[in-house]
């Protein structure tokens, strides 16, 4: 059993916890995730390390509440526990050797985003960060991305906050103006890291996506997490869980993953509707 040590609700759909896991603490690195389960009957859900704290044992955690399992994790309070949480899994994000990176992340996928580059500030590289969101009341992590970032952007599709419009817009301004990143690293939903690689095709500056599919036992072995690559040519397969989470955004196939992305999204809306329910009664 894993103890909730701190929680906090970032924006009205999305939380952060701190969960006490010393073992995982000690070795998760940015880009990684872990494996959880609510309760025993739970479902095991991936979800990325958002930050350590290896003197306390803590792990933080930033979940969407999307399915019947974000709702029953949300509903958790300070004090009370969950019962598995495996990590670290994946390959951490590559930063070696980057010296001037371009971080865009987009929604909850920023709180992925944040940890790498904070690890980018942390080795001595300049980092742009260009996040975007729906509208202000969506916004999350504006403070830490500000203290990690040479430069932040934030954007608005309303206009609500910062400068409106998608994220590619900014960073589409910089690379016409000749920036010259070591590595554009992009985080949030597919369209928008589809969208993020074609803009910096015409201007050769390598991409990484991070890429978070369905996913089930976090090995390899179910192949729930497959995608389809395109190296030289040919068709490759790799699995996000132990291959990834990063992957080379040229060579991604995002229209497949997509369509695979979608495969349950009305089971999850029953379950997660379900499980409302099931609360409702319980009061």
């Amino acid at each position: 059993m894993y103890k909730i040590v701190k929680r906090k609700n970032l924006n009205p759909t999305v939380t952060q916890m701190e969960i006490e896991a010393p073992l995982v603490a000690n070795k998760a690195k940015a880009g990684q995730f872990i494996i959880l389960r609510v309760d025993e009957e739970g479902e095991r859900i991936p979800l990325t390390v958002a930050g350590t704290d290896r003197s306390a044992g803590t792990v933080k955690i930033i979940f969407q509440i999307v399915g019947a399992t974000t709702e029953k994790l949300n509903r958790k309070k300070e004090g009370e526990y969950i019962q598995d949480f495996v990590g670290p899994l994946g390959v951490a994000t590559h930063i070696d050797g980057l010296k001037k990176v371009c971080v865009v992340g987009g929604g909850v996928g920023c709180a992925i985003a944040m940890p790498v580059a904070q690890a980018l500030h942390e080795k001595g590289a300049e980092v742009t960060s260009i996040i975007g969101f729906r509208n202000k009341d969506l916004l999350i992590l504006e403070e830490e991305f500000t203290a990690c970032s040479d430069e932040l952007v934030v954007m608005t599709d309303d206009g609500s906050y910062g400068m409106r419009g998608n994220v590619t817009i900014p960073l589409k301004e910089r690379l016409e103006a000749g920036e010259k990143y070591d590595m554009i690293i992009t985080i949030g939903p597919l369209i928008m890291m589809k969208f993020v690689v074609e803009t910096a095709r015409p201007f050769g500056i390598p991409v990484t996506a991070s890429m978070n599919p369905i996913m089930i036992d976090g090995t390899g072995m179910c192949g729930g997490c497959r995608l389809t690559l395109n190296q030289d040519g040919k068709k490759v397969t790799k699995f996000a869980c132990v291959d990834g989470p990063d992957f080379n955004g040229y060579e991604i196939d995002f229209d497949e993953a997509m369509s695979r992305g979608r495969t349950y999204f009305d089971f999850e809306r029953r379950a997660y509707e379900k499980a409302c329910n099931l609360f409702k009664e319980a009061k």
